[in-house]
C-alpha cells in the first residue's frame, strides 16, 4: 500500500527527458518546414520527392517516437528501482 509521504520513484535525471523533448521537436518540425521539400524533383520511382519525401518522414517518426518511449520507460524503471533498494545507513 501506498501513502502519500512514502515516494513511488526516486528523483529524475532531466536528460532523458531534454533528449526526448529535442527528438519530438524534430520529428514535429522538420515535416512542417513545406518550402523545404515542395519540389518534384528528385522523383523515386516515378513518386515527386514531395510525397515520398512526406512517407520517408512517416518511418523516421516511428523510430523517433520508440527511442523517446525506450529511454523514458528506461529512466521510470530506474526511478522506481531506486525506491525498492533497501537503504543501506550502517
Amino acid at each position: 500500500m501506498s501513502s502519500p509521504e512514502v515516494p513511488t520513484r526516486g528523483p529524475a535525471r532531466p536528460l532523458p527527458y531534454v533528449i526526448s523533448g529535442i527528438l519530438l521537436v524534430i520529428a514535429i518540425v522538420l515535416p512542417l518546414m513545406v518550402p523545404i521539400y515542395a519540389r518534384s524533383e528528385p522523383a523515386l520511382g516515378g513518386i515527386p520527392f514531395f510525397y515520398w519525401y512526406q512517407m520517408l518522414w512517416v518511418l523516421i517518426d516511428s523510430a523517433l517516437l520508440w527511442i523517446c518511449y525506450a529511454l523514458i520507460v528506461r529512466e521510470d524503471r530506474r526511478r522506481r528501482a531506486a525506491v525498492r533498494r533497501p537503504e543501506v545507513d550502517e
